[in-house]
């Protein structure tokens, strides 16, 4: 079932606060709320900081290039789980199987940015500006995504949200955005500023926001994010089935399903999940790339159960700044590399297919004569992302300097 507002406001804060009386605005808002979150589409971002190996995440297992050169850390055969009979994911991400076989998961191989820095701080910032190779943009593309959507819900106070203590690069820019570091306190931050806590800028920070979807006031919007609060977010209970992991990227999005499904008007979050840099051993079927595996495909897979009928709406990415060595360096790691995999969940998703041209990982085939070569721009994907499901039509304006065209796009979405 759908969790609106008028529901979580009579199971969650109701039950606790008790005998606080409920605002007027909140009756007769309901009925706009329910038809409202039932026609909401949202956007999810998840950035893998450290520059993740790709080719042991979804592992090109019919290739025999694969093989020798990483004799160490390979994913051997008989433990890949197979997908098409070329690529499998690594044994750590069986939580994402079912999604796989119910069309609710895409992967992109050979993906990622054009630019050729091995830099992590230049990739990240370039990945987040959404212009590889130009480091005068002053925001972030996602951000310009939302001045070029035409969504209904542009003044929610809660349209744009980071799940962290400071806003990051791709949601800076004129759109208003806020850091949430955690749900459960409510500090918050913006323009790249540490958030700050709480305490007592509450009605300050809400004075002036009106919430489109309550036909309401900055008032009444204090009204009820005060109620959201009062409702002990502390003691949320996911969906039955929505195992998250301990780790920090489940618990973010575990925070963004609970802002979701309480209709605040939640339009596009982003999060991030780092310690992808390995360089010495790195790990095969177990290891560190195996812990990271596993709490990646988890915590997708939980937020996608928790969020029920609200997951038919919502599309969730994955990128990382840049791959990894196509060869194990002599420390049983890898080391910065070029292109990479892509991620894409959700219930508009055309899923059960691996998109992408295949470049090969023959000597002559790799970039450099090292890395996977890149086939697949980022922008390519995130494009299309922002372009059919957030209905930014002015590709142009979030992507300056590409060749937006939507005829390029892989068809990933419905």
């Amino acid at each position: 079932m759908t969790i609106t507002r008028r529901v979580f406001l009579k199971g969650g804060a109701m039950a606790i606060v008790g005998t606080a009386a409920i605002p007027s605005f909140l009756s007769r808002a309901a009925f706009a709320a329910d038809t409202a979150s039932q026609g909401r589409k949202r956007l999810v971002v998840i950035f893998q900081r450290g520059a993740a190996d790709g080719l042991n995440i979804v592992v090109p297992y019919a290739e025999s290039s694969y093989y020798s050169m990483r004799p160490t850390i390979a994913i051997p055969r008989q433990n890949v789980i197979d997908l098409d009979g070329f690529f499998g994911l690594h044994p750590s991400m069986a939580s994402f199987k079912p999604l796989w076989d119910q069309g609710h998961l895409a992967i992109v191989h050979a993906a990622g940015s054009p630019d050729t820095t091995r830099s992590h701080f230049d990739a990240q910032d370039y990945m987040e500006s959404g212009t590889p190779g130009v480091k005068a943009t002053e925001d972030g593309w996602l951000n310009r995504a939302l001045r070029a959507g035409t969504h209904v819900d542009h003044d929610s106070s809660f349209r744009a949200v980071a799940l962290g203590s400071r806003l990051p690069r791709i949601l800076s820019g004129s759109s208003p955005a806020v850091a949430i570091d955690n749900v459960n306190n409510f500090g918050v931050g913006g323009n790249n500023k540490a958030a700050q806590p709480l305490a007592n800028t509450f009605e300050a920070m809400y004075e002036s926001s009106v919430d489109s979807i309550l036909h309401g006031t900055g008032s009444e919007t204090f009204d009820a994010v005060k109620m959201l609060k009062a409702a002990n977010p502390g003691k949320y209970n996911p969906a039955p089935g929505a195992n998250y992991p301990n780790g920090g990227l489940g618990q973010a999005l575990k925070q963004v399903a609970q802002l979701i499904k309480a209709d605040l008007g939640v339009e596009v979050a982003f999060t991030d999940v780092g310690c992808w840099d390995h360089h010495v051993n790195e790990g095969s079927v177990q290891g560190q790339i195996a812990q990271r595996l596993q709490e990646l495909s988890q915590s997708m897979s939980a937020f996608w159960t928790d969020l029920g009928d609200l997951a038919e709406s919502t599309v969730v990415v994955t990128m990382s700044e840049f791959g990894r060595t196509a060869r194990e360096n002599g420390n049983r790691g890898t080391d910065h590399g070029h292109a990479n995999v892509m991620f894409v969940m959700g219930g508009p998703v055309h899923g059960g297919r691996v998109y992408g041209r295949w470049p090969g990982l023959a000597p002559e085939q790799l970039n450099e004569g090292r890395d996977l070569a890149l086939t697949t721009d980022f922008r390519t994907v995130m494009g299309e992302a922002v372009y059919r499901h957030l209905g930014a039509k002015d590709l142009n304006s979030v992507f300056p300097g590409f060749n937006n065209n939507p005829k390029a796009f892989l068809n990933l979405l419905a």
